[in-house]
């Protein structure tokens, strides 16, 4: 097993929830500047971080708002950018070169930057119009939910956002009992499949991202396991073909909207693997928080059950998760 500091986890939330008011301010001065849609863009983990607030947006507002690649915009443009676009981006380094880019392409149309970066002075942040950096504090979603939970409030669409808040400062004890539940569940499920040479992750609505985006940093950047990963909706389009009993597949399952999608997957998959793994958010408790935000916590929930798979496969199978041999090391 390997062990976790829940005091500094702790610590490091609190971190982030004490400078509420900083974030806050952002929102208050964004939404004093208006806008006329919302566009989350950056690359990678990053933006798999914002894209369950992208969902968040659309089931409790009518905003437009778009999810859009950084690496993408910069080749295609996007018809609804303007002036009036408001502009949320994150990166853990500051320095993410598409990013960038991307902040670099915005601000020629006069775009309002907010950016969540993890590093002081760093380019993103001088490039910005408004920046919190979030240093060493965890998870960087908290960041997001006050700060979206902000915006929405202003607008008039989020009427229980300050009960929220208020309830976010028991999140990061939350988590920790979250980490605690998952731990041996995590430690036998890497040594079961630390060595499959083929794994499938099945997720959908708020958890798609946080699926997709372990799949692709973790699990192959990381730890060098092939993995495809797929919508709950799209796996019954093609995916379900390579499904059999030697076939290892993990299911995310949200408690928002889309749950039934992701159930409508678990019965085929126990039904024709017999390697199948579920991590039910619901099945984790989350102390302080009450059962009408749960589904809105689904993915930082999820990401922490994640981090006890990640700590534990880097020891069972001896390969640092810092290890690259491309990313940053080479040209491309």
């Amino acid at each position: 097993m390997v062990s976790f500091d829940e005091k500094e986890l702790i610590r490091c939330g609190e971190y982030i929830y004490n400078q509420r008011k900083v974030i806050e301010d952002i929102a208050d001065n964004v939404c004093k500047k208006g806008f006329k849609n919302i566009y989350f863009s950056s690359v990678g983990g990053s933006q798999a971080m914002m894209d369950p607030f992208y969902n968040m947006i659309n089931e409790l507002s009518e905003i437009p708002v778009f999810s859009l690649l950084s690496s993408t915009v910069i080749y295609t443009g996007h018809n609804q950018l303007s002036k009036d676009s408001l502009i949320i981006t994150s990166s853990k380094s500051g320095d993410t070169k598409d990013t960038v880019a991307g902040i670099d392409y915005f601000k020629k149309i006069g775009c309002t930057i907010v950016s969540v970066v993890g590093k002081e002075n760093s380019v993103i942040e001088k490039l910005s119009d408004y920046c919190f950096v979030y240093k060493d504090g965890r998870p960087q979603e908290l960041v997001m939910y006050i700060l979206i939970g902000k915006i929405l409030y202003n607008l008039g669409c989020f009427d229980a956002y300050p009960k929220f808040l208020e309830e976010l400062k028991y999140l990061p004890k939350a988590l920790v009992e979250v980490r605690k539940k998952v731990d041996p569940i995590a430690i036998e499920y890497c040594k079961k499949y630390c060595k499959e040479p083929y794994n499938i992750w099945v997720a959908s609505g708020n958890l798609w991202s946080v699926c997709y985006a372990y799949a692709m940093c973790v699990l192959e950047e990381s730890l060098w396991i092939r993995t495809k990963s797929v919508t709950s909706q799209e796996f019954f389009h093609g995916t379900l073909e390579l499904v059999d009993k030697d076939v290892c597949v993990t299911l995310l399952i949200t408690e928002g909207k889309t749950r039934n999608a992701d159930l409508k997957v678990k019965k085929f998959i126990e039904q024709y693997s017999d390697k199948v793994t579920v991590f039910d958010c619901r099945d984790f408790e989350l102390p302080g928080i009450s059962d009408e935000f749960r589904w809105l916590l689904s993915p930082v929930m999820m990401n922490a059950i994640l981090q006890r798979i990640s700590k534990n496969m880097e020891v069972i199978t001896n390969h640092s998760l810092d290890y690259r041999r491309y990313y940053r090391k080479v040209d491309y």
